[in-house]
């Protein structure tokens, strides 16, 4: 592990308002931890007192539902933080958050974190915008859930994996999620989401080759999405 004033995390995330010597109080009290695909990181209900810096990997966040299924509410990746609005309102974290890969993370324990939350005023305030932002996001994502239909919201999300996860070599979205993953990201049953991947496919606007998706229409894709 490299130290903390050389992590990608510390680049993209509230941390970066830390000065050198906070940062060596941070790399002094973090625990490093390699997460392996499908474990789980933290579950919801649980006390985690703490934030987790992902170094590299991605995590899904679920929800579970009153029927039992686990709803996909954001994916994350490296340069991102969990566990910051747990730890700033006390309470036990209301969502699980799973390995899609291999992941690279740090924790750090919630009494460091709340020191320099206490003493670095841009840290603290870094930390509330990005809560913010989430509440934004969150807030987007329900009119999304409400106004747009079932064929434009796989659109979207399709769109969202290619631009922010990017492609392999032979062009497939590098985040493979299963269908129930994907159904789960917009919304709607597995049958319905592996039916309009179908149509898609028909289309020509994607490629399904087993687990792996193409795009192949990005244009067409975003007037679907719109």
């Amino acid at each position: 592990m490299s130290k903390c004033e050389e992590c990608i995390v510390r680049e993209f995330s509230s941390l970066k308002a830390l000065n050198k010597d906070e940062l060596v109080k941070l790399a002094g009290c973090k625990t490093s931890r390699i997460i392996r695909k499908g474990d789980v990181i933290f579950e919801e209900g649980e006390n985690v007192n703490g934030i987790f810096c992902i170094k590299d990997g991605v995590c899904k966040l679920t929800k579970l539902s009153p029927n039992g299924k686990d709803h996909i509410v954001k994916l994350v990746t490296k340069g991102e933080l969990l566990g910051q609005r747990s730890m700033i309102s006390d309470e036990p974290v209301h969502l699980s958050a799973v390995a899609l890969e291999d992941m690279e993370v740090c924790f750090i324990p919630k009494t460091e974190v709340m020191g320099f939350f206490d003493k670095n005023n841009q840290f603290s305030m870094n930390v509330m915008k990005t809560i913010c932002g989430d509440l934004k996001e969150a807030d987007s994502h329900t009119v999304n859930m409400a106004q747009k239909t079932v064929k434009e919201r796989l659109a979207e999300t399709l769109l969202y994996l290619y631009n922010t996860f990017g492609k392999n070599e032979d062009d497939s979205l590098k985040i493979q999620l299963s269908r129930d993953e994907l159904a789960s990201m917009i919304g709607t049953a597995t049958e319905s989401c592996i039916r309009l991947l179908s149509d898609f496919n028909k289309l020509g606007l994607i490629e399904l080759v087993g687990k792996k998706i193409t795009i192949k229409d990005i244009s067409k894709l975003k007037k679907i999405s719109e």
